[in-house]
């Protein structure tokens, strides 16, 4: 495929409400999307790196910079460049997985529109809907949670995810497990905020028979997963320390996770997705997909992802209207719980030209 330039695009696009977690509290998303143009078709990407070095040392204006200055200059001297190329052919630049996998997600988006293909049949899905879960921020008061909870269960979802932070932990967890019983799917995730003396209190949530207990230590301590994971009888789930397939080998050899948490743009893109989620079948262990409350465009393609065969739990494969009163794609609508996987070609989906004027804030075309 021959590409013609890229079209970088930050937007803004105010949520419905604040999302607060135990780095920080959202209440406009800023995101970076890319767009790869070529003769043939266009493809579409989004960057889920943060407006600040928050949850990775990744941000937008960080990403825009890189990928104008070494990402895209790199492909430029690629002949006949498919997705399959871009990992290797950015490799000798380190770290930017946020960024090199919306570059990545662009190409392949515009390879396979041009080959009729869906994302979801490249990637290997099993399955044509995928259940849903939601990710429920720390809020105000335990009553306020138990309402969100309720308005979200009343809307189909198949699981709770409760973000917790030392000092809102135990008693939310008690105050959902109270109120909507044992049968609810309820985990809960902490962001990193915990440390290894943390380890007593933390195995307070083991009697409320939680899915899972989402990376509760800092993204380098594999060995203090380990022990936690020793120590608990709630599963581990590794997140933020998940960043290749070659990381999720080592975390399942140091018996650190028992549940893989995979986002496509932590780890680099759908491709090295696909690897973690094959590394992770082969050894039993199961996958959910993760969300960093994407736009249409990354919603549509972790649906597909999260529609292979290993992905055994329910993601955060949310909505539009989680977190958007309306987004620039035709919205993604709950149904029974589940979510429909896209099948038109490549991604399955297409901004709304005005919708996405709207939102934008800046643009740059890159000319190969």
């Amino acid at each position: 495929m021959k590409l013609t330039g890229f079209e970088l695009r930050v937007i803004e696009m105010p949520l419905v409400a604040p999302f607060r977690t135990s780095f920080g509290v959202e209440t406009t998303r800023e995101a970076l999307l890319v767009r790869a143009v070529s003769d043939e078709a266009e493809g579409w990407g989004e960057c889920v790196a943060m407006n600040e070095p928050l949850y990775s040392s990744e941000y937008v204006a960080a990403s825009v910079d890189v990928i104008t200055r070494f990402l895209v200059p790199a492909l430029a001297g690629v002949p006949d460049l498919d997705a399959s190329a871009v990992a290797p052919t950015l490799e000798r630049f380190k770290g930017h997985r946020m960024s090199k996998a919306a570059v990545e997600l662009a190409v392949l988006d515009a390879e396979l529109r041009a080959s009729g293909v869906p994302l979801s049949r490249e990637l290997g899905a099993v399955r044509d809907r995928v259940d849903c879960g939601v990710s429920v921020g720390i809020m105000d008061s335990i009553p306020e949670l138990l309402d969100a909870v309720d308005g979200y269960l009343d809307e189909g979802y198949v699981r709770i995810k409760l973000k917790i932070e030392p000092g809102w932990d135990i008693e939310p967890v008690r105050a959902v497990r109270e109120r909507f019983g044992d049968d609810v799917l309820l985990q809960v995730d902490a962001n990193t905020a915990y440390r290894r003396g943390d380890a007593r209190h933390l195995a307070r949530l083991d009697p409320f028979d939680l899915l899972l207990i989402e990376q509760p230590l800092d993204e380098e301590d594999l060995l203090g997963h380990a022990q936690l994971a020793a120590a608990l009888t709630t599963p581990i789930c590794l997140d933020e320390s998940i960043v290749s397939a070659r990381a999720a080998a080592d975390a399942i050899a140091l018996d650190a996770c028992s549940i893989v948490n995979i986002k496509p743009g932590r780890v680099g893109g759908y491709l090295e997705a696909r690897r973690i989620h094959d590394v992770c079948v082969a050894h039993d262990i199961p996958v959910w997909c993760g969300g960093m409350l994407e736009t249409g465009i990354g919603r549509a393609a972790n649906v597909a992802l999260a529609a292979l065969p290993g992905f055994t739990l329910p993601g955060d494969t949310s909505g539009s209207n989680r977190y958007y009163s309306s987004d620039i794609t035709d919205p993604f609508v709950v149904e029974d719980g589940t979510l429909p996987v896209p099948t038109g070609p490549g991604i399955g989906v297409t901004p709304d030209r005005d919708a996405l004027d709207a939102v934008t804030v800046r643009t740059e075309w890159i000319a190969l």
